[in-house]
């Protein structure tokens, strides 16, 4: 039996145990010992690597020419959770035996009606006799949608006869496009295009955990507090959905500040920037999803932004550093 104070020993142990700490406790375990010292370096190079911890079809690899930091901590969902499936505190990431990733789909933490759905045989979902088809999905991502505000699309959804390889969930199989999360010396971290993105191509959901407006309000009070001396780069988004009577408005609070998906590095940009949001709603799902597609042609390399909303000037409101013509100089606030 191998004595657990050797080298291979801890070593091995290292690598079951480090992939759960966070960077506070990776650094002090990592001056503890050479052996140790050098399985932290291993997690801290595999966490930048892939800021999606694995759980997306395609890496997204950290990229920071400004200053010492790696990588930005965080827990990985590839769609929202509500706060009770986001319990966790841990989760493994910077290792090699992390689950290969699966389809985001289906989503049942949202809720909904199972029974509710097509019954396309497959391959025929999205015609023009299947109830879950959108007569206005090729428009996603065009200018004339893009000048009206905010888009809509209907998918097929978990209580659907179809599988999770049908062409009526887009926006429902992961990351599918190349980026990079890259450090900027005024507005920190932003997500970037690795590849050629084309106009009305989906690049990925807003994830992050779905709260009710009280624990929103809540959370926005103490991450302003934080935000204003430089302690938080908070990722709350509100959406309002307004319903077809036009005299009601569904809310939903989506924070990805820390538990959230790639979606929670993409910036602010006053000129409405280049991509698109588009509430995507699956059959039998009560909440809609905020889904971002190409607003137009991105170039390999060019960073990915959208409009937050009408900015609200405010004494104590948060610099705009999008660099835009059109720019307030103050980021969007949400009224809570």
């Amino acid at each position: 039996m191998r004595n657990p104070a050797t080298p291979g020993a801890v070593g091995e142990l290292a690598e079951l145990v480090l992939p759960w700490l966070p960077p506070q406790d990776l650094g002090a375990a990592a001056s503890a010992c050479r052996a140790l010292r050098a399985a932290a370096s291993t997690v801290t190079a595999g966490r930048a690597a892939d800021a999606a911890h694995g759980l997306e079809p395609l890496p997204i690899p950290f990229d920071n020419l400004v200053d010492c930091k790696p990588y930005a901590y965080f827990l990985y969902t590839p769609f929202s959770l509500t706060p009770s499936a986001a319990n966790p505190r841990a989760q493994p990431w910077g290792c090699t035996w992390a689950r290969p990733p699966g389809p985001s789909w289906p989503r049942s933490d949202l809720g909904g009606f199972p029974s509710a759905g097509c019954a396309c045989p497959q391959g025929a979902c999205g015609g023009a006799r299947c109830p879950c088809a959108d007569a206005d999905a090729e428009a996603v991502g065009s200018e004339a949608e893009a000048e009206a505000g905010m888009g809509s699309l209907t998918e097929c959804g978990d209580g659907c006869a179809c599988g999770p390889s049908c062409g009526n969930r887009r926006t429902q199989l992961g990351v599918t496009v190349r980026l990079r999360v890259v450090r900027h010396r005024e507005k920190g971290w932003g997500l970037h295009a690795a590849e050629v993105l084309r106009r009305g191509q989906f690049v990925c959901e807003y994830a992050g955990e779905l709260l009710t407006t009280e624990e929103a309000r809540k959370r926005q009070r103490l991450y302003d507090e934080l935000a204003s001396v430089g302690k938080l780069s908070p990722a709350l988004i509100v959406i309002r959905e307004h319903l077809p009577s036009g005299k009601a408005c569904l809310r939903v609070n989506i924070d990805a500040t820390k538990v959230g998906n790639v979606a929670r590095f993409i910036n602010h940009s006053c000129d409405g920037g280049n991509l698109h949001p588009v509430l995507v709603r699956s059959s039998g799902s009560l909440l809609p999803r905020l889904c971002l597609f190409a607003a137009r042609d991105i170039n390999e390399g060019e960073e990915l932004t959208f409009s937050y909303g009408d900015a609200r000037l405010r004494p104590k409101g948060l610099p705009c550093f999008c660099g835009s013509l059109c720019c307030s100089g103050i980021l969007p606030s949400e009224e809570t």
